[in-house]
């Protein structure tokens, strides 16, 4: 700088100012938001890719569900479920099983299609199929006010089952058929995060789908006060429950049986809206059983304690 007052002294050149005056451009985006880079072409597939999935997910739950597998399609069957078609592969080995499907499904008016195993295997999945698969429209669901009316019409204390985030198609499946064989009068369903009647739960579930009213509730939450309200106990599945299955009192009244998932148990809202949590006893070493077979054991319990109350 030169010198104030004078004329001697350096002067401000341009070294340094041309490059001060440049506006930044900032950081430099990520590899996945440059177009020209691979990362973001291989994002932008996989997005693709996903949405593509996701239509083809939107379609199977709108669309017609295929039950595999010999004994399952039997059990569906004679269960009276709503079937559209009966797909039996070309040159299987034919034994009771496959003639009474075929009879059924003949009876029924039901279509008989006889097609290749490979077309077979493309329709069901890849499901181990023993060369039988039925076709079955989408669930149709109930609303759960319906369940309660169902269980008070059947003069015996509701007893109804509510599962919170069990998102495996098996595992609902079994709780279903658990239900149908101790006696609940409907199963309630969370909106979110759970496993809904597909195919492979209509074969865990070897029919007992068709006879089990299910309901599928916006908030289970709400639901569940909902009941409490109207006057079932609310009792809650947990290794740390407040009594253990044979302290279970309050089986013989108005009841609701909540199961959580597989994994985290009960939310933490639906564990608050319950009365009571319930744990099983179980021998050294084991630390937990699977969402199904807890659900079985307790179902059975209030079951037989049911039972007494009625001789006693």
């Amino acid at each position: 700088m030169r010198n104030p007052g004078s004329k001697k002294g350096a002067v401000v050149g341009s070294g340094g100012q041309k490059s001060k005056g440049l506006q930044g451009k900032g950081p430099t985006p990520k590899a996945t938001e440059r177009p020209n880079h691979p990362a973001y072409k291989r994002a932008n597939a996989a997005a693709k890719a996903e949405q593509v999935r996701a239509q083809r997910r939107k379609a199977a739950e709108n669309g017609p569900e295929t039950v595999a597998g010999r004994n399952p399609v039997v059990e569906c069957l004679r269960a009276g479920i709503p079937a559209t078609a009966l797909y039996v592969a070309l040159g299987i080995d034919a034994d009771d099983r496959v003639a009474e499907a075929v009879q059924l499904a003949a009876t029924r008016g039901i279509s008989v299609l006889e097609v290749q195993r490979g077309e077979l295997d493309r329709i069901t999945g890849g499901a181990m199929h023993q060369g039988l698969g039925l076709q079955v429209p989408p669930y149709e669901y109930a609303e759960p006010r319906e369940l309660l009316k169902i269980a008070n019409a059947s003069g015996l204390p509701p007893l109804l089952v509510a599962l919170d985030g069990v998102t495996d198609p098996r595992n609902l499946g079994a709780v279903v058929r658990s239900a149908a064989a101790f006696g609940a009068h409907g199963i309630v369903l969370p909106q979110r995060r759970s496993a809904g009647i597909t195919a492979v739960a209509w074969r865990t579930s070897a029919g007992t789908a068709a006879r089990m009213p299910i309901a599928v509730a916006t908030n289970l939450t709400r639901q569940l006060k909902e009941w409490a309200e109207a006057g079932l106990m609310i009792v809650g599945l947990d290794a740390d429950g407040d009594v253990d299955v044979d302290g279970l009192d309050l089986a013989t009244g108005p009841l609701v049986v909540v199961v959580g998932s597989e994994g985290r148990g009960l939310s933490r809202l639906v564990k608050e809206t319950c009365d009571q949590t319930v744990s099983i006893p179980m021998a050294a070493g084991v630390e937990s059983l699977n969402a199904s077979v807890a659900a079985g054991v307790v179902l059975a319990e209030i079951a037989r304690r049911r039972r007494l109350d009625v001789r006693g």
